[in-house]
C-alpha cells in the first residue's frame, strides 16, 4: 500500500517506521517545509493518507485528501465542531474518511468499557462522575480530543449528566460529593513532561469509588492503531470510525 503521510513529526515518523515494518511504502512527506508539494498531481500514486497535524490545517488537510479522491485517516483533534460539516463534503464528494480521537486499540477498548460502566451507573444517582487526562506539555487542546469523547460516551448513558465543563486550572481532582452538579461532568486537565496520555473516570459516593484508567506508555499504539486504520480503509468508500476497524 501507498501511504502518504501528511505531517511529519514524532507522530509522523512512528507511523511510517510501523507502515515500513508491515510491509507498505511512504511515498509522500508533506510538513511545514514542503507544504506545496500537496497537490493532487502529487497525490496520484496515493492509496491513503495518513493525517496527523494541528487542528487549525487539520480540516484543510482533510478537505484537500476528499477532493483529490484520496482516502484519508486523520487522528488531529481539537477541530470536532466542524467535523459533522466534513463529514457531509466527504458524503458528497463519494469520499473516504476517518477521523477519531485516539487510534489506540487499548483507549478504544477503554471507550467501550467506559460506555458499559455509565450505563450500569445510570442506575446509581448517588454516585457522581469526573475525569482526569494528563498529557505532555506539548499537547496543544485541552482537555483533549480522547477525553471529549469519553465525556460524551458519558453523557450518552446517563441522562441527567447533561454537559461536560473544563475544570479550573489547579482545581482539586476529588471535588467534595456534596458540592458536584449532578448535571455536568468536569474534566480534569493537567499538562506533564513526557506523559504519552493518561485518562480516567472516577465515580464517587459518599461510600466508595469506582475508578478506571487507561495509562499508554508510550506513542507507538497511537501510530500502530493509525497504520491498521489506513489498511481498513485505502479500498473503501464511506465514513468509517475505529469500531469498524476493530470489530467490536
Amino acid at each position: 500500500m501507498n501511504i502518504a503521510l501528511i505531517g511529519y513529526g514524532k507522530m509522523g515518523k512512528m507511523i511510517e517506521s510501523i507502515a515500513v515494518e508491515r510491509g507498505h511504502s511512504v511515498i509522500l512527506k508533506i510538513d511545514i517545509d514542503n507544504l506545496d508539494d500537496f497537490t493532487q498531481k502529487n497525490l496520484k500514486e496515493v492509496q491513503v493518507a495518513i493525517e496527523f497535524t494541528k487542528p487549525e490545517m487539520a480540516i484543510t488537510n482533510i478537505i484537500r485528501c476528499i477532493e483529490f479522491k484520496v482516502p484519508v485517516v486523520s487522528g488531529t483533534t481539537g477541530w470536532f465542531n466542524r467535523l459533522e460539516e466534513v463529514k457531509r463534503l466527504c458524503t458528497e464528494h463519494n469520499g473516504s474518511m476517518l477521523c477519531t480521537s485516539n487510534f489506540s486499540i487499548g483507549v478504544n477498548i477503554f471507550f467501550e468499557i467506559n460506555r458499559q460502566l455509565a450505563r450500569i451507573m445510570n442506575c446509581f444517582p448517588e454516585y457522581s462522575a469526573d475525569i482526569e487526562e494528563i498529557h505532555h506539555t506539548q499537547k496543544l487542546d485541552a482537555p483533549s480530543g480522547t477525553a471529549i469523547s469519553i465525556a460524551e460516551g458519558i453523557i450518552s448513558e446517563i441522562p441527567r449528566i447533561r454537559e461536560w465543563n473544563l475544570a479550573e486550572t489547579g482545581q482539586a481532582t476529588s471535588i467534595p460529593h456534596e458540592t458536584r452538579h449532578a448535571t455536568s461532568l468536569p474534566i480534569h486537565a493537567i499538562r506533564r513532561d513526557s506523559v504519552p496520555g493518561t485518562h480516567s473516570v472516577k465515580y464517587t459516593s459518599e461510600i466508595d469509588d469506582i475508578e478506571i484508567i487507561h495509562t499508554a506508555h508510550n506513542r507507538k499504539g497511537f501510530a500502530l492503531g493509525a497504520v491498521l486504520a489506513a489498511e481498513f480503509i485505502h479500498d473503501k468508500k464511506g465514513i468509517f470510525s475505529m469500531k469498524d476497524v476493530l470489530k467490536y
